[in-house]
């Protein structure tokens, strides 16, 4: 199968690259690392002006009513410029929201009045009364200080479940993170009252929106990383030579373009098969979720290698980077844990006579 973007969604990707390129350039995001770090409230109010927490929703509950490409292509874009926003966290929120028809919440996120966590270690699920309570702690989540909703699975007496917790009267204990371009906090929960967004189904697709999501973040880390080593082998000279005239230096960025290519097509596809219901959106997840992962780590090592002791400086932007696909590769899952995944769900095609390829 062949797969290309749309017109449209080049546009789309095209005008998020301008957007992120003018309100979170390297400067701005610095503005938010120097102070702290945390997320920028003002490169906030502007993606909600263009719609970007809405994307996920139907036009006929207010929203764009785009699909998991589009959302794919905002995530890229948001990594390429590792951008202090939430917008990802909250893409997975009201995809939860859509589809477990649960609109409590879902207004205000669209319109981007309130935030959204997302989690993915489950917590320990109860009944109480017609409801739901939730104990146990979470692993570090991106924005919660900030997050008024959360969205994180449960188990329960008859499997997983998918909840949402209002975050009112669980105040996160805030953490401290090498990622200054996000804010971290964990989750406590001692019989919390919850409400239920779905079954075993809903927290297995919560997975695949958040690996996909990750993946696509990952993809936009690593392409960034590739385009400033390639810069800095053409401009930075050695013995009267770029050094992007040798060999090894050559290989180094062959390499990483090679990682960076492949990242993309398991992330288009796992976007692609979540935006369709492809049966496979699961394996496709887990698939991207891998690779990205892999290569991502791959793609910055080399890039390191290639600016030298530049790269290692606190002045170089490289760090970034490296910083936030240090949280993308183990949220949602690692590597390890998806190749479990997807070895039981291999296993279970062949159990049931369906070819794995």
């Amino acid at each position: 199968m062949e797969f290309e973007l749309s017109v449209d969604q080049l546009a789309l990707q095209e005008a998020a690259n301008d957007l992120l390129a003018r309100r979170a350039d390297p400067a701005a995001v610095r503005r938010v690392v120097d102070g702290g770090g945390g997320w920028d409230p003002e490169l906030w109010g502007h993606l909600v002006e263009q719609g970007w927490p809405a994307l996920l929703v139907p036009e006929d509950l207010g929203g764009v009513g785009l699909g998991w490409v589009e959302a794919a292509v905002l995530v890229e874009t948001t990594g390429r410029h590792v951008a202090p926003t939430p917008i990802l966290g909250q893409l997975v929120a009201t995809d939860a929201m859509v589809a477990a028809g649960d609109s409590t919440w879902l207004d205000r996120l669209a319109a981007g009045e309130a935030l959204a966590a997302v989690a993915t270690r489950s917590l320990e699920a109860e009944r109480r009364g017609a409801g739901w309570s939730l104990t146990g702690t979470t692993e570090p989540v991106a924005f919660a200080p900030s997050a008024d909703v959360l969205v994180v699975p449960g188990n329960t007496a008859d499997g997983r479940r998918l909840f949402l917790v209002e975050c009112a009267n669980a105040g996160p204990e805030a953490l401290e993170s090498m990622d200054l371009t996000r804010e971290f906090g964990r989750y406590t929960f001692d019989s919390e009252s919850a409400t239920e967004l779905g079954g075993a189904d809903a927290a297995a697709a919560h997975l695949d929106r958040g690996a996909t999501a990750m993946a696509a973040e990952m993809l936009g880390c690593a392409s960034a990383a590739l385009d400033m080593s390639v810069e800095h082998a053409r401009d930075r000279e050695q013995f009267g030579r770029p050094i992007g005239s040798f060999q090894a230096v050559k290989h180094r960025c062959a390499d990483m373009l090679v990682d960076v290519e492949g990242m993309r097509s398991a992330s288009w596809w796992a976007a692609w098969a979540l935006a369709s219901g492809d049966p496979e959106r699961s394996a496709a997840a887990s698939t991207a979720k891998i690779w990205c992962s892999d290569a991502a780590e791959r793609v910055l090592t080399s890039a390191l290698q290639v600016h030298g002791g530049i790269g290692f400086t606190w002045e170089s932007d490289l760090h970034l980077y490296l910083k936030r696909i240090e949280y993308d590769r183990r949220a949602f899952g690692t590597a390890a844990e998806h190749r479990d995944r997807l070895a039981d769900h291999l296993r279970e095609q062949v159990r049931a006579g369906r070819p794995v390829i």
